[in-house]
Formats: C-alpha cells, sequence, structure tokens
C-alpha cells in the first residue's frame, strides 16, 4: 500500500514537473521572440523597412530553433505569431506555431537560425489559421526587403501576403520560405493558456488575454510599431 502511494505521489511530482517545465518552454520561445525582432530593429538601416513593419497585420517569430543538415536537410521550428487587434488596432495574445520542411538545411548550411514572417493582408491572416498551410502556395510570399525604407522593393515583393527574413550568425536578410509547412501549434497554446483554445480565438476575436509572458514581446513590438496595420474580420 505504501508503495502504491508512493508511485502514485511521484508521478503527481512528475506531471507537475513536466508541466512546468512546458510552461517555461513557451515563456522562453517569447522571451527569445521578443529578443529577436528587438536585435533585427536596431540599427534599423539593418532591419526590416519601418514603412512595411507599420503596414503588418501580424507577425511569426521563429527563434533560433530551426536546425537543418537532418537527413536530406530536413528542418523544424517553432514560434509565435501575433497579430494587432482588428488588424488595425494594438498588439494582442500570440499563438505559437510550428515550421517543417524540406529544403532550409540547404539554404543555411544547416545553421541555427531566427526567422521573421511579416504578414501583410487579412488574406495572408487567414491561411495561416489553417491546419497546415504551404507557404507559397497557400499563401503568396517572397523575402522580404532590408533596410530604413522599402523604397526599392520589387513589385514582388510589395504585392506578397507573407514576407520572410532569417538572421544567422548575426547577418539578416530576406529569404525564400516557400514550400515549409506551417502549422499552429494547439498542444504549446495549449500549455501557454492552461486550457484549449482555438488559434482564431487568441489572434483575432480577443477571447483571451495576452499571458504575463507575453509582456516582453508586445513591449517590443509597441515601441517598434505602436500603430499601423489594416482592419480585417476574418472569418
Amino acid at each position: 500500500m505504501r508503495y502504491a502511494l508512493a508511485i502514485g505521489l511521484s508521478l503527481v511530482l512528475w506531471g507537475t514537473a513536466r508541466l512546468g517545465w512546458a510552461d517555461d518552454k513557451q515563456t522562453e520561445r517569447l522571451e527569445k521572440s521578443a529578443q529577436v525582432i528587438t536585435e533585427i530593429m536596431h540599427p534599423p538601416e539593418k532591419g526590416i523597412p519601418k514603412d512595411l513593419l507599420d503596414k503588418a497585420v501580424c507577425i511569426g517569430i521563429i527563434p533560433s530553433e530551426i536546425k537543418g543538415a537532418v537527413g536530406l536537410g530536413a528542418s523544424y521550428g517553432r514560434g509565435a505569431l501575433i497579430c494587432r487587434r482588428g488588424g488595425n488596432g494594438p498588439w494582442e495574445a500570440p499563438s505559437m506555431f510550428t515550421v517543417e520542411g524540406i529544403n532550409l538545411g540547404f539554404q543555411l548550411g544547416g545553421q541555427s537560425t531566427d526567422f521573421v514572417l511579416l504578414v501583410m493582408n487579412a488574406r495572408g491572416a487567414q491561411q495561416l489559421l489553417r491546419d497546415k498551410t504551404k507557404i507559397g502556395a497557400d499563401a503568396s510570399a517572397a523575402g522580404g526587403p532590408v533596410g530604413r525604407s522599402a523604397e526599392g522593393a520589387t513589385d514582388l515583393q510589395l504585392d506578397a501576403e507573407i514576407l520572410t527574413y532569417s538572421r544567422s550568425r548575426g547577418a539578416f536578410a530576406g529569404v525564400s520560405l516557400d514550400g515549409q509547412m506551417f502549422k499552429q501549434d494547439d498542444a504549446s497554446n495549449e500549455k501557454l493558456y492552461g486550457r484549449k483554445v482555438a488559434p482564431e480565438d487568441i489572434l483575432f476575436k480577443g477571447a483571451v488575454p495576452a499571458p504575463a509572458a507575453a509582456g516582453p514581446l508586445n513591449a517590443a513590438l509597441t515601441q517598434i510599431s505602436p500603430h499601423g496595420g489594416e482592419p480585417f474580420n476574418p472569418q
């Protein structure tokens, strides 16, 4: 009897530790995301053009977790997507996501790399809410321009629903993520918010407040781009 109780107590303690570890992982991802966007925008002449950032309705950040050179260049990463309320309001609660594909290892030489996805309109945001979204196919995408202004951007870049960037070894540049599979990370969202909540409820309906762990990311984005976007009402 005592043995059974000891085993039961051990399982409870193990489960509690696992839950705490999971919460810590989500917090770490959000803190790293805040650090990535802050570092990328300083100095501004080497970051995302401010006029493009101010037009974005959402931003996705994958902080240094994609590692290529696995098999045929397979890659995998976890990130956080955060949108402006109603498309043009203040930054809201984040929704976790994953990206996976087969070509990033070749593009980036297997390096650990930060990625940023700038979502430029409502349709791009809606596409990312699907169970699976193939970047470049389900949502038009292009490597984004870099610099203080987007004045030199091409028509392809200006018309894209999603602009994509990478930072590896301190170098920040637009990069093609065509063919990568974007998925909402429901399990991580459940750990972050303590219950199951749909990504559209987080990003578009304001059903949950931003958790304390998202404070640094919200603050960083508010400082960099407090106003912008465009109104939308995704279904």
